[in-house]
């Protein structure tokens, strides 16, 4: 008899979890933002997001990018990191130093500026925009047969191959493009990264449209916590641990429970802790969405995996080839 009793206990306990995991995925969670321009549409084709301004098909992070981008290929989406110059502008380069893609070491292989110690790289946060401008950006490109067609190239202002800034991208794009959506991450933490923040929300009250069409993340907590106090308007992707949070709640089942409020999910296919966690799940995009987040994968440089994350339905893709992305797009027209 009290073996009957304790089976039915735990058959009662077990149906009770049941029925509280159903109706915790039953009721609708709260929109993480009311209004998010980066999620599609059921049935659309996800945004084409040119990294770094689409690094494989111009030279990263220059106006000539971004403009062969949005003007020749046609992409949705800007994305590019921040950092803030000596003299107080915010500049669009991956890396914190600009050895690997410009002159700034004069005519030596590209070899051995990445075999550069730290102390010799030439960083932004010690240079002027003035002396940024002088190098040209386009110096170690190579095209797709291998050429470095801008090696020696001398007007390089007008050729677009000098380091852009905020500024001079927005005003660029901003009558005649204004539906453009564009993805930044600010660099720099602490005070630098404070007042990064205050540049890029002043420059943005003079391009009213891009304020609400623009995500911005950060690796920095301190910086996170500043963006929600002094820029709640502004929309804010994921960072690392808020990312990891929700997905581990996806993956539980507790979603219900998240209580994060960012409005992009910014992921790889997959994540490396110890064991390889598969993150290309259509549960995963179905859960984001119930909550207005948009899904958004990086960096994708592969035709095939292209079409695996279209037919998931993803609100996005980033990718060092936005024409291959494009041409890929083509075939689900």
């Amino acid at each position: 008899m009290k073996g009957k009793k304790a089976l039915k206990i735990i058959g009662i306990i077990l149906v009770a979890i049941v029925l509280f995991m159903a109706t915790i995925n039953i009721i609708p969670p709260a929109k993480n933002v009311e209004s998010n321009p980066f999620v599609v549409e059921k049935g659309e084709l996800p945004l084409v997001a040119a990294h770094r301004g689409g690094s494989i098909n111009n030279p990263e992070n220059t106006m000539l990018a971004f403009r062969e981008a949005v003007k020749t290929i046609g992409i949705d989406i800007i994305e590019s990191d921040l950092y803030l110059t000596k003299d107080g502008y915010l500049v669009y380069n991956h890396d914190e130093y600009i050895d690997e893609t410009c002159n700034v070491n004069g005519d030596v292989p590209l070899s051995e500026v990445e075999s550069l110690s730290e102390e010799k790289r030439h960083y932004i946060k010690d240079m002027t925009l003035a002396e940024l401008e002088k190098y040209n950006f386009g110096y170690y490109f190579t095209d797709e047969n291998g050429e470095r067609i801008y090696k020696d190239e001398k007007n390089i202002a007008e050729k677009g191959l000098q380091i852009a800034t905020v500024d001079k991208l927005f005003a660029e794009f901003y009558e005649t493009h204004p539906e453009l959506l564009f993805i930044v991450e600010i660099k720099n933490e602490g005070e630098a990264g404070y007042k990064a923040c205050e540049i890029l929300y002043n420059t943005l009250e003079k391009y009213p449209l891009y304020k609400e069409r623009m995500v911005v993340g950060t690796f920095h907590d301190e910086i996170e916590e500043e963006l929600k106090a002094k820029y709640p308007s502004l929309l804010r992707g994921a960072p690392t641990g808020t990312a990891a949070e929700f997905i581990l709640t996806q993956f539980l089942g507790v979603n219900l429970f998240n209580k994060s409020d960012f409005a992009c999910l910014q992921i790889p296919t997959s994540y490396d802790v110890g064991i390889t966690l598969t993150l290309d799940k259509s549960t995963i995009i179905k859960r984001a969405h119930r909550r207005n987040i948009a899904v958004q994968y990086w960096t994708i440089n592969e035709a095939d995996e292209m079409r695996r994350l279209i037919e998931l339905g993803c609100d996005c893709i980033m990718t060092d080839n936005p024409k291959l992305l494009k041409e890929v797009l083509k075939e689900y027209e």
